[in-house]
């Protein structure tokens, strides 16, 4: 085997290559692993690895990020969102947001959650700099009012995307902002936003013809007046609305989206405790070909046959809560082969329903063969020794929570949700 050239006979890579063709390369590379060991082989490429760069997660001061600004130009999604469990003090504040929106001009994207040292005083320069702004996450930012957010809503009018669940000082008066200005806004993630009233939403309505996903869950001053309105504008945009704990909301709500909302694929409205069998049924009819998980737990007034009819009939339902329902029965699930359920379950909860026995248990897995995680806490008919006595075949994939304090979620379920 011969030795390689000495000397000056191979022409170099980088005499070679162009930028826009070692931009090629790097975009052939899969993992952030390769991408950032790209960086690394000398100056020239580390400025190409950095100038396409585009997302970018970072915990710093102003200082820092106005180096990050110049070193990544193309960032169009920026995430300084702080672990609720692992805050530390300051975090981000307003100066911070000062530089972001002096100096990230192009962004599209910015994560802030649990960030509590900001303020509306910085949160209104994100509407003044951040013109292409369309999804802005300010979840648990608890100094924010409508003032600062009501500026993002007039200078981001591209926004698409606004979630500032927990944020407990927003009131109607940023929904009627956004319905001014944020005609294309399609996702509002507002859960524990408790001065929200049916007049908000009603007025989001208005303006806001194109959601597709509202989490208002704990807005317990929300009722069918809202919902209803939200439904008809939205129609078959509306992909997923979640209602946990909204008192208000009863059958006018389910009526309405069976009428208007073909396209739903999720549904919460754990804690409403108004909610009939007749009105699921018309849902179950409804969204047969879309209603992909359903939570209802705690609605007391729930019976075998919503159930029945959800599972007969909704095709593509793979998730369903129907936790502390003390009226579900072992004829829920009874004869399921035969009757010809049409759901692939991979998830059920179950827990707290005091009338289920292991029969019906057994009937659970007879007739759902793909299902991965089944929830029979406090139970008190069925536990694992009763189902071993009586011969009851978990299948190996399918998970199994006995017990257990109810308070506790399994992130394998809960996602579905």
């Amino acid at each position: 085997m011969s030795a390689p050239p000495s000397g000056g006979g191979g022409a170099l890579i980088n005499e070679v290559l162009t930028d826009d063709e070692l931009r090629a390369v790097l975009t052939r590379l899969g993992p952030e692993s390769e991408r950032d060991a790209f960086g690394l082989v000398c100056r020239r490429w580390l400025r190409i690895q950095s100038s396409e760069r585009r997302r970018l997660r970072a915990r710093a001061g102003p200082d820092m990020l106005r180096r990050l600004a110049a070193r990544f130009p193309g960032v169009l999604e920026l995430d300084l969102s702080q672990n609720p469990s692992r805050s530390f003090y300051p975090g981000v504040i307003d100066d911070d947001l000062d530089v972001i929106a002096g100096s990230f001009r192009n962004l599209r994207v910015l994560a802030l959650q649990n960030c509590k040292g900001i303020s509306d005083v910085g949160v209104a320069k994100l509407g003044d700099g951040l013109p292409s702004l369309q999804s802005l996450d300010v979840s648990r930012c608890i100094k924010l009012s409508d003032k600062g957010l009501k500026a993002v809503a007039l200078g981001c009018q591209k926004l698409r995307q606004l979630h500032i669940t927990g944020c407990r000082l927003i009131t109607d008066n940023l929904l009627i902002a956004l319905s001014k200005s944020c005609l294309q806004l399609e996702d509002l993630g507002a859960a524990g936003c408790n001065s929200i009233t049916d007049a908000g939403i009603s007025s989001l309505a208005d303006g806001c013809h194109h959601i597709k996903l509202l989490d208002i869950s704990k807005c317990n001053k929300v009722g069918d007046p809202g919902v209803c309105k939200i439904a008809e504008v939205s129609s078959s945009n509306l992909l997923s609305i979640k209602l946990l704990d909204c008192s208000k909301v009863g059958d006018k709500s389910i009526y309405s989206l069976a009428r208007c909302c073909h396209n739903l694929e999720t549904l919460v409205i754990g804690g409403c405790r108004n909610i009939t069998d007749a009105s699921i049924q018309a849902l179950a009819l409804a969204c047969s070909s879309s209603l992909r998980s359903l939570r209802m737990d705690w609605c007391l007034k729930i019976t075998d046959m919503s159930l029945r009819s959800l599972l007969s009939s909704c095709k593509l339902l793979v998730a369903i809560d129907v936790g502390c329902c003390d009226q579900i029965t072992d004829v829920a699930f009874q004869d399921g082969e035969g009757n010809g359920f049409q759901s692939e379950l991979r998830v059920l909860k179950i827990s707290s329903c005091v009338r289920l026995t292991v029969a019906g248990v057994s009937s659970v897995i007879k007739s759902f063969k793909a299902l991965e995680y089944l929830d029979v806490r406090s139970c008190p008919q069925v536990s694992r020794d009763s189902c071993e006595q009586a011969g009851v075949q978990f299948p190996s994939a399918c998970k199994v929570n006995f017990y257990g304090s109810l308070l506790e979620s399994d992130p394998s379920a809960e996602r579905f949700f």
